[in-house]
C-alpha cells in the first residue's frame, strides 16, 4: 500500500536544513526516512515521517514549499542481492523505479527501501503476491521505535 512522502524545497543558505529539522522536532514529528538532493539554488528533501498530517501542517504554516507524493516502503532482506530481488520483481512487470532511498529502522536482518513508482498500488500488489511486505500509512507512527 502506498504511504505519503513529503518533498520540501529548502533555500540554499546556512541553517535552512537546521531550521526545518527544528520545526519538525518542535511539532513532535519523527523522521522515518529522508533523502536530500541539491540543485544550484535549492535543496529538495524527501521525507517519510511519523505524523504526515502534522508535518504538512507545520511546514505549510511556516510557508515552506511542500508537496505530497505516494511511495512504497518495501521490506528488503538485509543480505547481498536483497534489493536486486525486489527490483527484479517490479522490472518483470514493467514497473520503472523513478528513485529510491533507505528507511531508518532498528529491526535486525531486514532493511527497508522507499520506492517512487508510477503506480504505487499496483507495485505494492506485485510485491505482496511475491511475499514482500510493504508498510501501511498507520505503521509510520510507531514503526522502528525499538
Amino acid at each position: 500500500m502506498p504511504i505519503p512522502q513529503i518533498t520540501v524545497f529548502l533555500e540554499d543558505r546556512p541553517r535552512a536544513l537546521h531550521d526545518l529539522l527544528d520545526l519538525l522536532a518542535a511539532g513532535g514529528i519523527n523522521i522515518r526516512a529522508l533523502s536530500m538532493a541539491e540543485t544550484r539554488d535549492y535543496g529538495a528533501m524527501r521525507l517519510i515521517v511519523s505524523d504526515h498530517a502534522q508535518a504538512m501542517r507545520v511546514m505549510t504554516e511556516a510557508r515552506l514549499p511542500v508537496r505530497e507524493v505516494p511511495v512504497l516502503a518495501a521490506e528488503v532482506p538485509d543480505r547481498p542481492g536483497g534489493l536486486a530481488q525486489i527490483v527484479r520483481l517490479l522490472a518483470e512487470r514493467g514497473i520503472d523505479i523513478h528513485y529510491c532511498y533507505a528507511f531508518f529502522t532498528r529491526h535486525e536482518d531486514r532493511a527497508w527501501v522507499i520506492l517512487r513508482v508510477q503506480d504505487p498500488a499496483f507495485a505494492a500488489s506485485v510485491l505482496a503476491r511475491n511475499g514482500v511486505r510493504t508498510l501501511e500509512p498507520a505503521d509510520l507512527e510507531s514503526f522502528g521505535d525499538g
